[in-house]
């Protein structure tokens, strides 16, 4: 199937205005801020490079990018740069993935508390593998984890979740040995689910006595005590998805699953398919279908499309990947090599040192070229640099009559 050229920023561009005229009022200045950066990445607002290439003179204008996390264009790279700092953490075990969904009725009431939901969703999943995984009775290990927050689904509706990565044991609590998991197996996932159901309502109780939680609309009763107390005993008597996957394929498999999920954005521009008469059309994954029906193209109104789209956008400084336990970045260099210790390897050595001299410096590597010709792969070289565009952040002061 052809690649459609079709990107979110033409969306944006092409029906972004009048929507937003119409939106005025219910946008956040982070959603606003979210679309203006991606209409305008890699565009001449942003400036660029005019480039050449020595060998077969070819020329071409880069526009710079935004460089927004939710920008569809601006997460190639940013994944790449952030895989090469991981490299050297992954260990020669297995490695498990675990996924934390939130229920429909939490889901709802998600949006309007992103910051305090989002940050208990990271919390209690984390505390949740740590203690059981603590636990003897299951494998009495401390071990690490990493966490990606996702808040879509495949159709962009709200749908927060965390994927967990995790390596399969962890250090004994002496710090003297290192406990393995049983082979294809990391732990019960009725117990996680029991657990984590129990510690996310516990918190987000504690949350709303704290006056931390805000309701509207059909939720807004809510803001009662002895409603949102009915509210927690309807979702303490179901049960919470957690589900755990087979360990990965070797410590490749999980970087090329980091590759997939870490900077992953509500929708690549990939799964477009067209933009017509203001409907955009785009690919999705039906998760309770079977087999090929899985795949199917949703149509939507181009102003559904987009308020779809900045459902997703997170609080400011808000991280979506996050480490604990072993892998916290407190603690993380001395737990690894502890752990390597204890495994019996040593730590991957930086491309290009010379393992048969242990003391010997690693020889700096040749940087790449930051501009590659497209017709012969030859360094680009930059004739000129093009200023980006003042950026209005007011309106203009209103000038005096004449």
């Amino acid at each position: 199937m052809a690649r459609s050229s079709l990107e979110v920023a033409e969306i944006f561009r092409t029906h972004g205005p009048a929507w937003r005229q119409a939106q005025h009022g219910h946008l956040s200045r982070g959603q606003y801020r979210v679309m203006a950066a991606i209409e305008r990445c890699r565009s001449a607002a942003l400036g660029g490079h005019v480039l050449q290439c020595p060998a077969c003179a070819h020329a071409e204008i880069a526009y710079n990018s935004c460089r927004n996390r939710h920008c569809p264009k601006c997460q190639g790279s940013a994944a790449r740069r952030w895989l090469e700092d991981r490299q050297n953490d992954l260990l020669p075990v297995e490695y498990y993935h675990v996924v934390f969904t939130l229920p429909a009725p939490i889901q709802a009431i998600a949006y309007t508390n992103k910051a305090v939901v989002y940050r208990l969703l990271f919390q209690v999943a984390a505390e949740t593998l740590q203690t059981i995984a603590a636990d003897p009775r299951h494998l009495g290990a401390r071990i690490g984890v990493t966490l990606v927050l996702h808040t879509w689904g495949s159709a962009l509706t709200h749908h927060p979740h965390v994927h967990g990565i995790v390596p399969g044991g962890g250090l004994s609590a002496d710090g003297q040995h290192w406990i393995a998991c049983r082979p294809g197996f990391f732990l019960p996932v009725r117990v996680l689910s029991r657990r984590f159901r129990h510690r996310f309502l516990e918190a987000l109780a504690g949350a709303h006595a704290a006056g931390q939680l805000q309701f509207f609309g059909n939720d807004a009763h809510l803001t009662e005590t002895t409603a949102f107390a009915a509210w927690l005993r309807a979702l303490r008597a179901t049960e919470w998805v957690v589900y755990a996957k087979r360990p990965f394929a070797g410590p490749a498999a999980v970087l090329a699953y980091l590759s997939r999920y870490t900077h992953r954005v509500a929708i690549a521009n990939r799964r477009l398919i067209a933009l017509e008469q203001g409907q955009v059309t785009f690919r999705w994954k039906d998760y309770r279908a079977k087999g090929r029906t899985k795949h199917k193209t949703m149509t939507l109104a181009a102003e559904e499309f987009m308020r779809r789209f900045l459902l997703h956008v997170l609080p400011s400084g808000f991280h979506r990947i996050r480490h604990y336990g072993l892998l916290a970045n407190a603690g993380r260099r001395a737990h690894l090599a502890r752990a390597r210790e204890l495994l019996q390897v040593s730590a991957a050595a930086p491309a290009g040192t010379d393992r048969t001299d242990p003391a010997a410096p690693a020889p700096p590597e040749p940087s790449a070229p930051t501009y590659v010709c497209p017709d012969c792969g030859a360094p680009m070289q930059i004739l000129d640099t093009l200023v980006r565009g003042p950026y209005i952040r007011a309106p203009p002061p209103a000038q005096a009559a004449a």
